[in-house]
């Protein structure tokens, strides 16, 4: 009796496997034609019986289940594409992968790029949450894909979630992430677009082919300033001063020559309107790139914020003696000009009528009228390039009507009124 017994439990068992074999192979035909809602409860209803299932038989079953929620290539549904990704990467925990290894990475590749697209859609569309969860389950299903956090983190600062966005820049700057890549492109000759390579031996293949040209090598920036500007913006938004400063001293102590790092600690205490600290940073970056008028421009942004109006306008002056066209510096240095006419109108406003208040104020007229035409050619300047400042040009207007030239004025009009669509 007692080897009977055994007999019909090993017959039992062979029936029950046979039954789970039947049923994932009937879910790979419904895949197979097209019936992927068929496939998809045909596979779960075989979840039950994972427990008696052979290694072989488990790696079959994460590969069908893959292509089950993997559905076809108008399948946009990004919790169906996860728990695809999620069962090819399955398949190669059971049976070494050996049979359907290679084809799950194919596919896992296909769930992938749908759910990027789907990410894409989700943040043109400003649904910054969405985006940032299905990036991180990517980067969760990828881990070695390190820039899906990161991208997750950007889009969660997006969506305003300070929280999630400072739990993923932290895990990135624990692990060390700096987003430096080395990228080998080459310009499509039949379109004239720049395309990646997976590798220079690829890029140097189609070049030598006749189809790309133009090949060239670049080492993106390190993004670990970006990072540790943003962990440490995030702390200032939630009004925790001490720990924003202490995030980026932290990082300036790692990594002290770090160009970018030094302009995220500069754009910190910018905010935190840490005048001198600023300063220091941004002297350290100068002295790395003396002849970028931009970076004196900043300069002249930080003083003018903390109410030092000259010091500003030395930096401006400084960054146009770099470049004289540049639009933003003539731009803030007319600014900064005009901003004496409020307190000459308030004196001229404040006089009586009496023979010396008479001629005190056509002493302010004057000295209002040469501050409007010494203000003129830095306006000029700043609406000089492709898209002229909307706000200069009516200002150059106001000026011209002020001092009475009319043609001038008639020139901004029309331009102002371009501009304005009118």
């Amino acid at each position: 009796m007692k080897t009977k017994s055994i007999v019909f439990a090993a017959l039992s068992l062979t029936a029950v496997t046979f039954a789970q074999k039947k049923e994932i192979k009937s879910a790979e035909k419904a895949v197979e034609s097209g019936s992927y809602a068929q496939a998809k409860t045909e596979i779960e209803a075989v979840s039950g019986m994972m427990g008696q299932m052979d290694d072989k038989e488990k790696e079959y079953y994460y590969f069908v289940k893959g292509r089950a929620y993997l559905g076809g290539e108008d399948n946009k549904n990004a919790d169906e594409l996860l728990k695809a990704m999620e069962a090819f990467t399955t398949v190669n925990e059971f049976n070494g992968g050996s049979k359907y290894g290679e084809e799950a990475k194919q596919f896992k590749q296909q769930a992938m790029n749908a759910v990027i697209s789907s990410a894409v859609d989700d943040q043109n569309a400003e649904k910054y949450g969405e985006a940032a969860n299905k990036l991180y389950t990517l980067y969760t299903l990828t881990p070695k894909d390190t820039s899906y956090l990161y991208f997750a983190a950007s889009n969660a600062v997006n969506g305003q979630d300070f929280t999630t966005a400072l739990k993923y820049y932290t895990q990135l700057k624990d692990m060390g992430y700096t987003g430096i890549e080395t990228q080998y492109t080459a310009v499509n000759k039949e379109d004239g677009k720049v395309e990646n390579f997976n590798s220079k031996q690829q890029r140097d293949l189609f070049v030598k082919a006749g189809s790309h040209e133009d090949p060239k090598t670049v080492v993106t920036e390190s993004r670990a300033g970006e990072i540790a500007k943003n962990i440490a913006l995030i702390y200032v938004q939630e009004g925790e001063n001490d720990k924003a400063v202490s995030a980026i001293q932290d990082a300036l102590a790692e990594n002290p020559d770090d160009d970018a790092l030094l302009r995220s600690a500069a754009d910190v205490y910018l905010k935190m309107d840490m005048t001198e600290e600023y300063e220091a940073a941004m002297d350290k970056v100068i002295a790395k790139d003396p002849n970028n008028p931009g970076l004196y421009f900043n300069l002249g942004v930080g003083a003018a914020k903390a109410g030092n109006n000259e010091k500003a306008l030395g930096y401006y002056n400084k960054a146009l003696e770099i470049d004289p066209n540049y639009s933003a510096a003539n731009l803030n240095i007319a600014a900064l000009m005009l901003a004496k006419d409020k307190e000459i109108i308030e004196q001229m406003n404040s006089l009586g009528n009496t023979k010396a208040d008479n001629a005190k104020y056509e002493t302010l007229k004057k000295e209002r009228l040469k501050l409007y035409a010494d203000s003129v050619p830095f306006l000029e300047k700043a609406i000089a390039g492709d898209e002229p400042n909307v706000e200069a040009v009516r200002t150059l207007y106001n000026i011209h009507i002020q001092l009475g030239n009319t043609a001038e004025a008639d020139k901004y009009k029309a331009q102002l009124d371009a501009l304005e669509g009118k």
